[in-house]
């Protein structure tokens, strides 16, 4: 059996790397620099990355013996897929690794816009007893709208249902029916804006749906709209988010990712935003499964075998 050799540039599972280092030489570099990753990427046959590294074209052309690049967790926005195809190098990734964690933080997040929680606590903190000023909103009975309902959405639209919410959903990539195996009612995206009292974005960033929730779809929606997203930066234009929040047409938002992170967006310093710093997959068991999925992913790469999750 040969011996790889495997870089580590974002920290992974101690059980993965276990996997990974029963018969291969493994080095964790975590917080490496963009720099000295150019330098040493011509030793490595595997590279495994979270969502800090970025695998651009420059990496690529300088990695001379990389076979497979493993992104632990879902979102691959941080790899050139062109650059890795153009190379031959396979690009995996664990997509059910963090399913759960990221709905319940969805969920955690609509429920502490719902009660005014960071709000509540910060105050009682600080000494004050404003409960007179925190007259929340109960979710039984409100409509939630899915944007996204692939994995992720659908585990966000049971626990909603659970709540005695009506759920709506919009995904151009599922048929009606499968919407509706999934629990969801299909609705067309105009339609899920004026109809929802919180809307929850599951979309990857692309061409396509950066921006999407900007000025326009504001407009459509109903006034006191509560807005969640633990998908991806850049989805939501955030300086027309804060407008929207400013006139009071979106009552809150609670976003656990930013177009730019570290984020210095004033979205996020807004009165009326929940802003947490992208750590949907950041639970024990969620990193665990990542670190398990992409290890055995990643080697199944490097033997030639078949992939179950292969990206490009």
């Amino acid at each position: 059996m040969n011996t790889y050799k495997i870089l580590i540039t974002d920290g992974l599972d101690e059980s993965g790397q276990a996997v990974l280092r029963a018969s291969n030489q493994v080095d964790d570099r975590t917080g490496v620099s963009a720099e000295d990753l150019l330098k040493v990427i011509p030793e490595y046959d595997a590279l495994i990355v979270r969502g800090r590294t970025k695998v651009n074209a420059a990496v690529f052309e300088a990695a001379s013996k990389l076979k497979v690049v493993g992104r632990a967790g879902v979102g691959v926005d941080n790899i050139d897929l062109e650059a890795a195809k153009k190379k031959g190098v396979a690009v995996v990734n664990a997509p059910l690794s963090t399913t759960l964690a990221v709905a319940e933080l969805t969920f955690g997040l609509m429920l502490a816009l719902a009660r005014e929680i960071p709000r509540a606590d910060a105050a009682l903190k600080q000494g004050q007893w404003i409960k007179k000023e925190l007259e929340g909103i109960e979710l039984n009975g409100k409509t939630l709208g899915v944007i996204g309902f692939g994995r992720i959405g659908a585990e966000v639209g049971k626990r909603a249902a659970a709540f005695g919410m009506t759920v709506l959903a919009y995904d151009p990539l599922l048929e009606a029916d499968e919407i509706k195996r999934r629990g969801a009612e299909p609705t067309a995206l105009d339609d899920l804006y004026a109809s929802s009292d919180f809307i929850s974005l599951h979309l990857p960033l692309s061409v396509q749906t950066r921006d999407m929730v900007g000025a326009k779809a504001f407009a459509q929606m109903k006034d006191g709209i509560r807005i969640v997203s633990a998908a991806r930066g850049g989805i939501i234009d955030e300086m027309e988010l804060v407008k929207a929040l400013d006139s009071g047409k979106v009552a809150g938002a609670a976003l656990d990712v930013f177009a730019e992170e570290p984020t210095k967006s004033p979205a996020a310093l807004h009165p009326k935003l929940i802003g947490t710093p992208h750590v949907g997959a950041q639970t024990a068991e969620a990193q665990s499964r990542a670190g398990d999925d992409i290890a055995s992913e990643v080697l199944n790469a490097l033997q030639g075998k078949p992939l179950r999750w292969k990206v490009a």
